[in-house]
């Protein structure tokens, strides 16, 4: 057998050895392109005179958005109305103009002594205001729904435009009744609930899972926020409470549950849901739960309203505030695969004008 070994030219040897080695005497110049993922963001805001009158002919160089401290540029504003005697420069023609309102009974039978006496008169009282705003003043635009707590989340009757149907939930609302959809064999068809425009049911989930799910009204108003996903738009919830949140024993103040209230609030923003909190006490009964009832309505774009003597009075100024509002949209970047909380702030050019807007919104897709 013959062996062979094949050799290098001199000359192909000499310009290997004179080429530099991988990393000694060159530095490679690499590139890192970061991925950024651009979401659309949407803000609804109410401005409005110090008077409470909605402010109309906005434009989005009259408003200013901020991220972190720094302005963001507002590509687009439309004013959402349902006041047909608007003119046409404030009234879009694409603009709709339903209204989405949650009429919220917190239940607290539970309390004792004279608080329970007082809160459960003054609930009855406001659920009769409640029906009597939807008999004589609820307009054709308005989406109205009735969910009550006690121990877990209830849907007395899911978004309708039927007056009665409205009034006959209120009503059981303050009976304690339990609604049919609390057991899965009487709770609507999926598919009937699917062909539902606007609908909570259809996004909620059924009897057990919903009880489990809500053991804490924070995580009633949080699942609620959710099952609003699918509606464009700000929607308010009117939420009759004696008050909730954790009592601070140095201040006398109280503040929402640190496990709890975060989650709920990120959910209320994400989902352009204002929280109106009425209080249920009077002056009878000293309200500890003031202060986290007014941190929750500006955290959500609502307003908190207490030592309320006509209940009418709240639920028409509510309602009014919603006669129109803004819609604001710009695009904001995030590190793509990242998913977390982007606080914002909103505020007008012209300091005299009255601003309420959600503080922030969800960015990315949590992980599990």
């Amino acid at each position: 057998m013959t062996m062979t070994r094949s050799t290098l030219p001199a000359a192909l040897v000499l310009a290997a050895l004179l080429l530099p080695m991988p990393g000694a005497a060159q530095e490679t110049k690499t590139t890192f392109r970061e991925q950024i993922q651009v979401t659309e963001v949407l803000l609804d805001v109410l401005v409005t005179d110090k008077s409470g009158n909605v402010i109309v002919g906005l434009n989005q160089d009259d408003f200013i958005v901020e991220e972190n401290g720094n302005p963001v540029e507002i590509t687009g504003v439309a004013f959402y109305s349902n006041r047909l005697n608007l003119d046409e420069q404030a009234r879009p023609s694409e603009v709709p103009a339903d209204r989405y309102l949650i009429f919220f009974f917190h239940d607290q039978r539970r309390l004792d002594g004279l608080a329970q006496q007082v809160v459960l008169r003054e609930q009855l009282d406001a659920a009769r205001r409640t029906k009597e705003w939807i008999e004589k003043e609820m307009l054709g635009g308005d989406w109205v729904a009735v969910v009550r707590y006690d121990t877990s989340l209830l849907i007395h009757q899911d978004f309708t435009q039927d007056r009665q149907a409205l009034i006959q939930a209120v009503e059981d609302a303050m009976r304690g009744k339990r609604p049919k959809n609390v057991w899965p064999s009487r709770r609507p068809e999926q598919a009937e609930l699917a062909a539902r425009r606007p609908s909570l049911l259809a996004h909620l989930p059924e009897g057990k899972a919903l009880r489990n799910q809500t053991k804490k009204i924070y995580d009633g108003l949080r699942v609620l926020a959710e099952a609003t996903a699918d509606i464009q738009g700000r929607k308010s919830v009117l939420l009759f409470t004696a008050g909730f949140g954790e009592l601070q024993l140095v201040s006398g103040a109280t503040k929402g549950d640190p496990r709890f209230y975060p989650r709920m609030q990120q959910a209320l923003n994400a989902h352009n849901v204002a929280v109106y909190p009425i209080d249920l006490k009077r002056s009878e009964v000293e309200g500890l739960q003031a202060s986290f009832m007014n941190q929750l309505a500006q955290d959500t774009g609502g307003e908190f309203y207490d030592n309320v003597v006509n209940y009418l009075t709240p639920l028409r100024q509510i309602a009014d505030e919603n006669n129109g509002y803004y819609l604001l949209s710009y695009r904001a970047q995030h590190p793509a695969g990242e998913a977390g909380y982007q606080v914002v702030t909103v505020r007008t050019r012209n300091r005299e004008f009255q601003v309420r807007a959600r503080q922030g919104y969800r960015y990315g897709t949590p992980q599990g």
